[in-house]
């Protein structure tokens, strides 16, 4: 079972690092430019075209979100917070990239009304498929 109360105060406390207050989540500013002791930093312009295919809105925003994911997964500055335990396999690293740039709180923070996959895939420049799995997954981890 997944800790999603653990993977939302790890990106919690990485908006504090960065100082995040609002969307849309700076997922390519975080890898470019990590804080001491967390990962390597990235080159972003080596990353193969093939793999940030531009689609409809916002497209590139998730793999970028699953790059940051992975590297904090892999990160000396993510295993001391059981990342690496808690993000066991692929669904769950989907799951874990969607809660960067959509996190709980923000989403919370917007009107009961304003929370649909359309309007959330707005506020927070991501697909409207990942916001609408985003709402299935605090559904899910609420319930």
């Amino acid at each position: 079972m997944v800790d999603w109360v653990r993977l939302e105060a790890v990106v919690q406390e990485l908006l504090t690092i960065y100082e995040v207050s609002s969307p849309p989540i700076p997922v390519e500013m975080i890898l470019q430019s990590p804080r001491d002791g967390m990962w390597d930093e990235l080159d972003i312009t080596q990353i193969s075209g093939s793999f940030l295919q531009v689609g409809v809105g916002y497209s590139v925003r998730m793999p970028m979100a699953r790059v940051l994911a992975r590297h904090i997964t892999r990160s000396e500055w993510g295993i001391t917070r059981g990342v690496n335990q808690l993000v066991a396999d692929e669904p769950t690293l989907h799951a874990f990239a969607r809660i960067l740039v959509m996190p709980a709180q923000m989403v919370m923070e917007l009107k009961e009304d304003a929370r649909t996959p359309d309007l959330l895939a707005a506020h927070f420049e991501v697909p409207v498929d990942d916001a609408r799995l985003r709402l299935q997954d605090l559904q899910a981890y609420s319930a």
